[in-house]
């Protein structure tokens, strides 16, 4: 029976908050848009940062669990001035195409690919794109990350080696530079970018593919890009050796480890640094990019948190008010029913359900909009928003939180009134 007095008081405390609510739609109007506020950042972040990393994962698991990247230049957040004090870095020498091919004939490595971005401007008629990513590979491709092919193939190892002028478009770029148009087998002009007034390398390149980006946080798939070899891109693009890199992929009867010591080894061996030297090349594994993915988007998280809950101190305030100016109207009820036998935690517990109705109510309306803006950005970007059950736990405890913290002060007030002082009250 108690407990079901508890479910009624608490039923009859909602009805009288939206009474409350109703008579007073500007003073319950500002507070409900304070937490609606604060719980539409959180919905809304916490979705696009679990569409993100539902991106990130897949991406990476596309080009295998195993597989790492050996670069030039380490990640890192250092301030680099140009200077070889803060851009140690930049005295590592560039990754050399022949080391490619010596780490292949190690047997630990099942795959090795050379990869280099490059800028260049492309045309076809009188369509143009001033500035395209063209990235540059060896003809492993489907082995190391399988393009979605959707038209044509990729290129040869002979075609490769031989620098030929072929390449692969993805839909975006096709769709730009050809429209309807069919463009296997036709020809793009290619002009390499290599500083503000260009290299003016470049020339005419033949369509022999079309492939499908899948859309991701990382690399998106609405921005136009090229692929060719990794030797055109130098060869007829004159894209500079620095940015070169590797992606090694282990043998299928070898470890991670054991392949990243093999290839260290040989490449430390071939550029003869001594054991006291430290390695002038990076070893970047798909666990390290993932910690710099959580410290980056982890700060950024903490961030758009502290900022949302900017929004829900505004609605506990809000709450504050409102119920002190209901407690001061309601103070002859409240020594009625004090009167009449009912205790202080029942007049508390009833201020209580008030200040959570109202706070709970800006809740919903917050998760609300935040889904529905969770669902445009999954329909309009690269990002797979979705709002994660624990985004909704969240929301929804964090409202009653604020309802009670902000509450408390008014329910108490309430609940230590005067009975006889209350009634006499005018």
């Amino acid at each position: 029976m108690r407990l079901l007095d508890k479910i009624k008081m608490s039923l009859e405390g909602v009805g009288i908050a939206i009474d409350a609510m109703v008579q007073n739609k500007v003073r319950a109007g500002l507070t409900i848009l304070g937490v609606a506020v604060g719980v539409f950042v959180v919905v809304v972040i916490a979705a696009a940062v679990h569409g993100i990393n539902e991106s990130v994962a897949q991406q990476f698991e596309s080009a295998g669990p195993t597989t790492f990247f050996i670069q030039r230049r380490p990640i890192v957040f250092e301030a680099c001035d140009g200077t070889s004090d803060t851009c140690k870095w930049r005295s590592n020498p560039p990754l050399l195409f022949s080391e490619a091919d010596m780490l292949k004939k190690l047997e630990s490595v099942g795959e090795v690919g050379i990869r280099q971005g490059w800028g260049a401007a492309a045309k076809f008629r009188d369509k143009a794109l001033p500035n395209v990513n063209v990235m540059g590979i060896t003809s492993n491709w489907a082995q190391l990350n399988p393009p979605n092919m959707i038209d044509g193939r990729v290129f040869t190892e002979q075609e490769a080696r031989s620098a030929s002028r072929v390449v692969v478009l993805n839909t975006t770029a096709k769709e730009r530079l050809f429209g309807e148009e069919d463009a296997l087998g036709k020809e793009i002009t290619l002009t390499g970018l290599s500083g503000p007034q260009g290299s003016n390398r470049g020339g005419p390149f033949m369509v022999i593919g079309v492939y499908k980006d899948e859309a991701s946080f990382l690399q998106g798939g609405e921005r136009p890009a090229i692929v060719t070899s990794v030797y055109a891109l130098s060869r007829r693009l004159g894209a500079q050796p620095q940015w070169v890199s590797f992606i090694i992929k282990p043998a299928a009867n070898a470890s991670q480890a054991q392949t990243i010591d093999d290839v260290t080894a040989a490449l430390r061996g071939s550029r003869g640094l001594r054991p006291s030297r430290e390695s002038n090349f990076a070893i970047i594994t798909q666990d390290k990019l993932f910690d710099v993915y959580n410290k980056v988007f982890g700060i950024f998280f903490l961030v758009m948190i502290s900022l949302s809950s900017v929004g829900l101190l505004v609605g506990g305030v809000g709450v504050v008010a409102i119920m002190m100016i209901s407690v001061t109207e309601r103070t002859r009820e409240i020594g009625v029913r004090k009167a009449l036998g009912a205790t202080r935690g029942v007049i508390l517990w009833q201020f209580l359900v008030e200040a959570i109705t109202l706070t709970a109510t800006g809740a919903l309306i917050g998760l609300g909009l935040g889904t529905i803006v969770a669902m445009l950005v999954k329909a309009y970007t690269p990002i797979a928003a979705s709002v994660p059950p624990l985004a909704v736990v969240a929301a929804l405890g964090s409202s009653a939180l604020t309802g009670i913290m902000f509450g408390m002060l008014p329910a108490l007030r309430a609940s230590r009134l005067d009975p006889v002082a209350a009634l006499r009250h005018e």
